[in-house]
Formats: C-alpha cells, structure tokens, sequence
C-alpha cells in the first residue's frame, strides 16, 4: 500500500492576505482558486518542489498549524531568498551535538551540512508556523 500526503488545510483569518503572502512572498505555486458562490471558497498552493499542497481555509479560532516542514538542499540560501521577497525568518541553528542530540541547539548552520541538522523558523501573517531544513546539501 502506498500514502501520500496530499494537502494539508491551514487555517487564517483572511484568505486574500493569506494568498498574498504564500505566493508572492513565499514562493509557492497557485493551484487553486475556486469560488463559486460567496460564502465558499477553496484556495490550493503548492511549495516550490513539493508533492504536497497547502489548503488556505477560514477560521475564526485562533488555533493554527505549528512546525510544518519545508526541507531544502540550500539553507543558507533559501533563507536568503524568503528575506529578500519580505519574509521574516528566524537565525539558522544547529543541533549540537548532531549525534547525540537531546535538544540543544548551536548557532549558525551545521559546520559538516549534516541531513537534517540545520533549520530556521518563520511563520505566516495568522501564526501558522514552519520549519526549514536543510536535507542533500552539496557543495558547488
């Protein structure tokens, strides 16, 4: 048997803002967006590289989505690039030390590009909040 994970619903406060900032900040894709009548509305966007989508669906609650992963090869510069188009995002850390790691955390990018070592944080304008990781570095 085969699972994918196909999309994963994020709830905000307001769908256009929220499409502002995951497509023209973010980076990600428009699959999606339906509206046939006034009151429903799905909106579907695709990160760059990813076979999983995000859906963008209103909620009053102010219960959000916390540590979504989005793993990239470059940290460094993926984080670069969110900075540059208006993304706040969090110091890059490490986990130290990566082999018997218990939690704690070192500064900056792991010095050895480690899978799965390095990450940063940022979150979007209604407080869902994602990890990057850098996964398959090489060097150029």
């Amino acid at each position: 048997m085969m699972l994918a994970l196909e999309v994963v619903q994020l709830p905000v406060a307001d769908i256009d803002r929220a499409l502002a900032f995951y497509t023209a900040q973010a980076g990600f894709s428009l699959d999606v967006d339906y509206r046939p009548t006034a009151d429903f509305r799905v909106v579907q966007l695709t990160p760059p590289g990813s076979a999983c989508s995000i859906q963008l669906v209103v909620a009053d609650s102010p219960v959000r989505v916390h540590n979504l992963y989005l793993v990239t090869t470059d940290l460094a510069h993926g984080r670069a690039e969110l900075i540059a188009r208006g993304v706040a995002v969090g110091a890059v850390r490490h986990k130290d030390p990566v082999p018997t790691w218990a939690g704690a955390w070192g500064t900056g990018l792991d010095p050895q590009r480690r899978d799965y070592a390095s990450i940063a944080d940022l979150a979007d304008p209604d407080g869902n909040t994602w990890i990057l990781q850098e996964r398959g570095h090489r060097p150029q």
